[in-house]
């Protein structure tokens, strides 16, 4: 089994979860690479742990690991591909590995374009928000060959901590998936009990602190629960992100022939939420939907 102490690492999205990864692994001792081919690097990482080069190729060829973490499908296609993109300097010893939220199926396409230049592809969603990118506390779900796997472990436990092989190169992709699903669902399943509490004439915020001791608890009841409570929807993940994950899995569904009428309902009432201006809310503001409906808000 390898192990490193440093590395030289490309670093390819550097947002709401990309800055807090990226300073993880400055803090855990590795030189990382980041790319302006659409952005500044952030100034407080440039320095004697962070070098701004022109674009992914430039990256790529000074890098041994190369992280992507950018928005969609396209955004991955095009760092990995695009004029002077990663796979025009991939080749062996690269590691690249995807740790955007994707389509399934597009990955295992572009695993197989980058594993044909003789470099391993992983792809490594996560899940855990902003909180967890700053805390280094994220849950990392892997799809690849073990070998890039155990070369890669070093740097993904810099940035969390439930760090788990799924299988082959997709699998990663496809548990975040499933995630986000469970996610929504009980997102939607806490704002609709806590907005039948407070129309019955209950105080939500403490019947949330009852439910936190029982069967009902939850992480979600935890976190996004306060946040309903307390209107604090500024984004820690954005609506607009969760409407594309699930999107991916209710196409993916179709292409399956199978139902997800519940994961439906959600991205109802997400879309609802943008409609409302809320894309950029954060996706505990689903409730706001739902408040809409009823004509009522629990913080009145």
């Amino acid at each position: 089994m390898r192990r490193i102490t440093m590395a030289k690492i490309g670093f390819i999205g550097t947002g709401i979860m990309g800055k807090p990864m990226a300073k993880n692994l400055q803090d855990a001792g590795h030189t990382l690479f980041f790319s302006e081919h659409f952005d500044k690097a952030p100034a407080d990482l440039v320095g004697d742990k962070g070098i701004a080069l022109a674009n992914p190729k430039e990256v790529t060829q000074e890098a041994e690991f190369i992280i992507i973490m950018v928005p969609d499908t396209p955004q991955v296609e095009d760092v990995l591909f695009r004029e002077n993109g990663v796979a025009e300097a991939a080749g062996a010893g690269k590691v690249i590995i995807d740790m955007s939220s994707i389509a399934p199926l597009a990955t295992k396409s572009f695993a197989e374009r980058i594993n044909a230049t003789g470099a391993e592809y992983l792809d490594a969603p996560v899940s855990g928000g902003e909180v967890g990118a700053i805390a280094a506390s994220l849950t990392i779900m892997v799809g690849g060959s073990d070998a890039a796997f155990e070369r890669a472990k070093p740097l993904f436990e810099a940035m969390g901590k439930n760090i788990t092989l799924v299988g082959g190169n997709g699998d990663g992709q496809t548990t975040k998936v499933a995630n986000q699903i469970i996610v929504a669902l009980n997102i939607q399943a806490v704002a609709e009990a806590l907005l039948f509490a407070s129309k019955a004439g209950a105080d939500p915020a403490k019947v949330r602190e009852a439910l936190m001791g029982g069967f009902a608890s939850s992480k979600i009841l935890e976190v996004h629960g306060e946040r309903m409570v307390k209107g604090t929807f500024d984004p820690g993940f954005r609506i607009s992100l969760h409407q594309k994950d699930l999107n991916l899995a209710l196409s993916g569904a179709r292409e399956m022939q199978i139902g997800l009428p519940n994961t439906s309902t959600a991205q109802e009432l997400f879309n609802s939420c943008a409609a409302l201006g809320g894309s950029n809310w954060d996706h505990s503001a689903l409730i706001k939907a739902l408040e809409h409906m009823a004509n009522h808000s629990i913080r009145d």
